[in-house]
């Protein structure tokens, strides 16, 4: 089980984070940034499961500059709420958010070399983070809503990524997927059959068999880059 800390960005922001520590020493650490759920029970759960794989885990906060202490579920109202706080964070003058990705990812490196991986608005926020942040090893974007617009598959990262999304998912349709890869060949584009939020086991969408591939794949992926 892990704890909260509080994290401080550059501009002197304090936030709260959940860090998991392993057993023993750290082989590498892990950045894992939240759905529009906030860091709840969940994603607290992703980062026990990186935790228990011997990576140092950090969870940041990324509603805390709009409203503290967010942690959702998945009904229909939730989704509203965390849309809403997803939108009032990205109308924040840049840097926004990211500031505070980039604090995590400071701390992580106590525990060595730093991947990074995000599911829905997560996602986006890594793959954002693969381009715009600095002391990051890899990134690993689940379903990134929006990163498959032009705007963000302009983005060049600075770091090898592996990128998971779901064939039949509504909000990221197929032919964005294809342009994406064919924007970014140096990026390794895995699709399951599956759609929006499938390694969440808290949402009616979960798929076991899809999820548990994705994760091996991304642990794999870590092992080597954060080695």
């Amino acid at each position: 089980m892990g704890q909260f800390i509080d994290l401080t960005a550059k501009d002197g922001f304090s936030f709260p984070a959940y860090v998991a520590e392993p057993s023993g020493k750290p082989k590498a650490a892990v950045v894992v940034v939240p759905e529009i759920f906030g860091v709840n029970s969940h994603i607290r759960s992703v980062a026990d499961g990186y935790a228990a794989e011997g990576y140092l885990a950090v969870a940041p906060s990324t509603f805390h500059r709009v409203k503290p202490g967010v942690e959702l579920g998945y009904s229909e109202e939730d989704m509203k709420a965390g849309f809403a706080l997803k939108t009032a964070v990205e109308a924040l003058p840049a840097p926004g958010v990211l500031q505070d990705i980039q604090a995590a990812v400071e701390y992580a490196a106590r525990g060595g070399k730093v991947g990074i991986v995000g599911y829905c608005w997560g996602g986006l926020l890594t793959w954002r983070a693969s381009a715009k942040l600095s002391g990051l090893s890899a990134a690993a974007p689940y379903y990134g809503g929006g990163m498959t617009t032009p705007e963000e598959s302009a983005i060049t990262p600075k770091v090898p990524v592996m990128a998971h999304f779901g064939n039949n998912d509504h909000w990221i349709p197929l032919d964005t997927i294809e342009a994406f890869k064919k924007a970014h060949p140096e990026v390794e584009v895995h699709v399951y059959e599956s759609g929006h939020g499938f390694n969440c086991d808290q949402r009616g969408s979960y798929n076991a068999e899809a999820a548990k591939l994705a994760r091996e794949r991304t642990l794999a992926f870590f092992a080597k880059h954060l080695g």
